[in-house]
């Protein structure tokens, strides 16, 4: 890919707050998996500042040009080259999970893929794994503000199938995957950070 590296706003607007609350989960070394890197700015934002992790970006093929763009730029020891991970996969380029990280990923999928996606962690979650989750969200059935309601249009204008998810499913489907809701953050932007972690060999 040449020219300049992909650029969002929303990444430079969200990356303090939602680093902030990371800071209070990933407390430990781990390898963070992110489920759609998109520009690669919240990988590198990450990595630079929690150097006790180990940043993985994934994405769809599609858009590994741009995120290599900011790795490479980025020049990070616990920063990882992107690979390609696209959730309808059968097989994800790892065998194991002990950390999860996704922003603005599950309005852009469909309710199949969403679905898939917590089928996948099912098989991959390590004990005490962490998982969170940013996003906007509606609660029981209810758009939290008229922005929201404003994108949901938007989004179901560009893809049928995409929108806003409701929080208590997204809730059902982590519980199906063994996931403990921990924490429902609320963001700047009517966004918020689900904090889950499985429950398998959790302290008592």
């Amino acid at each position: 890919m040449t020219g300049p590296k992909p650029f969002s706003q929303a990444c430079e607007n969200n990356k303090g707050p939602i680093l902030a609350r990371l800071c209070e989960v990933f407390t430990h070394p781990l390898i963070v998996w992110e489920i759609g890197s998109g520009s690669g700015q919240h990988a590198c934002f990450f990595a630079e500042q929690l150097p006790h992790l180990t940043w993985q970006p994934t994405d769809r093929a599609e858009n590994l040009p741009g995120i290599r763009l900011w790795v490479e730029e980025a020049k990070l020891p616990n920063l990882q080259r992107p690979v390609v991970l696209d959730v309808n996969d059968p097989v994800w380029p790892c065998s194991a999970i002990d950390a999860l990280f996704s922003a603005n990923t599950l309005h852009i999928m469909s309710e199949a893929e969403v679905e898939i996606l917590f089928r996948r962690l099912d098989g991959l979650l390590n004990p005490n794994a962490w998982v969170c989750i940013y996003g906007p969200f509606n609660y029981r059935g209810q758009f939290t503000s008229d922005s929201n309601a404003r994108f949901e249009q938007w989004l179901k204008s560009q893809n049928p199938l995409s929108g806003i998810r409701d929080c208590e499913w997204i809730c059902r489907l982590a519980h199906g995957a063994g996931l403990v809701l921990q924490a429902d953050h609320a963001m700047p932007a009517n966004n918020r950070l689900l904090v889950f972690r499985n429950s398998a060999e959790m302290p008592a």
